[in-house]
């Protein structure tokens, strides 16, 4: 997986905090209360990322409207994903990761994999 453009990932992040449907024009206005940006430009970036997969597309009246494919943490996910594939020794890398880790973090992860477990013995 591709990490996201800096354009696509102002697009995604609108929409995953939205969390519902929207239109071009919705994150286009968003987009100019910080900065100018033309419709067409991020009507562009959005068809790219519709024909990457990223994102889902309805016709709502005249309008398209997007919806992310993924959430932002199935994103982050496979983002870590990649990056231990990069590594010739994934559980030191792993090791690595931890160590760097929030005792928050570290709790979660804790309770992820007492999750996983579970799943994997049903």
């Amino acid at each position: 997986m591709r990490r996201l453009g800096e354009l696509e990932a102002e697009i995604m992040d609108r929409l995953w905090r939205w969390n519902r449907p929207a239109t071009v024009r919705e994150v286009v206005d968003d987009i100019n209360t910080q900065r100018p940006l033309a419709y067409t430009t991020v009507m562009t970036v959005a068809n790219i990322l519709y024909n990457k997969g990223w994102l889902l597309r309805g016709k709502q009246g005249r309008a398209w409207v997007y919806t992310p494919v993924r959430t932002r943490e199935q994103y982050s996910a496979a983002l870590m994903e990649e990056a231990l594939g990069a590594s010739e020794d994934r559980p030191a890398a792993l090791a690595h990761f931890v160590e760097q880790m929030s005792p928050e973090e570290v709790g979660a992860l804790r309770k992820a994999l007492r999750t996983a477990g579970r799943h994997d013995h049903s």
